[in-house]
């Protein structure tokens, strides 16, 4: 699943830790997700994009569009 999780990780200056703080994961999880390894459940991604004021479909991506 493509995402935007990196760069608006980075243009608040986080790292990976912080945002797996943040989020409540691990931060291979972060890691795994931003190389589209892994997909993030959806309580997670309510909760990424609650975190960054944004909607779900702001950050994440399908990718069948």
């Amino acid at each position: 699943m493509k995402n935007r999780l990196k760069v608006l990780r980075a243009e608040r200056d986080w790292t990976q830790a912080e945002l797996a703080d943040e989020l409540e994961v691990s931060r291979q999880t972060i890691n795994a997700i931003e190389k589209g390894k892994f997909d993030p459940s959806l309580p997670l991604a309510f909760k990424a994009a609650r975190l960054f004021g944004l909607s779900i479909e702001d950050i994440f991506e399908d990718g069948t569009q």
